[in-house]
């Protein structure tokens, strides 16, 4: 899995330090709804300053004319190698940050890798052979990469607190409920949240009875640390996960609620601040806090 990446060595590397002026940013799928939080976010950041938003619509249109803050001079483009050569330029260390389709993310994070530009990545979908490639390309060029399937402090903690519980509960299941219009399921933070539940060496849920699906799929997912994860996806819904522990004669559910794509922004804004001086790949974001 994804956790079997980490190194012995140090996240951040010591010889690196920030070098003067606002961190330089560049935004993909900066017309998509996270894309549009994060630049909002970073316009209002003394330390940042945007240098290039990709996107596929909108193109030629400042964009932040079309996001509604005002003109930022910066127009839209399509062309992300572009991008990256000027980033690549900076006199400080170039940021991308992220939020696209798991269709593109994988060759997006190695085009930046390959110009020196630091990959921040929000998107999910990236298969565990991909996130290892990656992390390999990344420790070749000693370049951070940061992959989080989730820049919510507040879902940071819920799995803190659910790595609590599995040390005195043996039966889990997770339940993630998104709006109709996310591209993969399960989720990534849903996956994360399975994996780091497993990182005590437990295997969950073995004295479940042997089961019979009369509908292929009822019982959701089966990771393979033996736990179940089930998706939603419906009009309405934001992003929401549940960890429901089961224990003779209690329940124990943890859950957490996305109402704004605002609450990501402190997250995204500190990985932006602190991958200037990481070395290699990391997989979540609980590891810059």
């Amino acid at each position: 899995m994804t956790e079997d990446l980490s190194i012995s060595e140090p996240i951040f590397d010591p010889m690196t330090k920030p070098m003067p002026g606002p961190i330089p940013v560049i935004v993909a799928g900066a017309t998509g709804k996270m894309g549009r939080e994060t630049i909002k976010a970073i316009a209002q950041a003394d330390d940042m300053t945007l240098i290039g938003a990709i996107g596929r619509k909108h193109l030629g249109e400042d964009i932040g004319e079309v996001i509604g803050i005002g003109e930022l001079e910066i127009p839209v483009t399509d062309n992300l190698e572009v991008m990256l050569a000027q980033g690549a330029q900076e006199k400080q260390y170039a940021v991308m940050v992220d939020f696209t389709h798991p269709s593109l993310v994988y060759e997006h994070i190695r085009a930046a890798v390959a110009y020196g530009v630091r990959p921040v990545v929000g998107t999910t979908g990236l298969s565990p052979e991909q996130i290892h490639d990656l992390a390999v390309f990344a420790d070749k060029a000693s370049m951070g990469v940061l992959i989080a399937p989730n820049f919510s402090i507040g879902m940071i903690l819920l799995q803190q607190a659910a790595i609590a519980a599995s040390r005195h509960f043996q039966h889990v299941e997770i339940l993630e409920l998104h709006h109709n219009q996310k591209a993969d399921a399960p989720s990534g933070t849903a996956i994360k949240t399975a994996q780091m539940l497993a990182e005590l060496g437990q295997t969950f849920n073995l004295t479940n009875v042997p089961e019979t699906e009369q509908i292929k799929g009822a019982r959701g997912a089966l990771m393979p640390e033996n736990i179940h994860v089930h998706s939603l996806r419906l009009p309405g819904l934001l992003a929401h996960q549940e960890v429901i522990f089961g224990a003779p004669g209690e329940v124990y559910t943890l859950r957490h609620d996305t109402s704004d794509r605002i609450c990501y922004m402190p997250g995204v804004l500190l990985a932006i601040r602190q991958i200037i001086q990481i070395k290699r790949l990391i997989y979540g974001l609980e590891k810059l806090l």
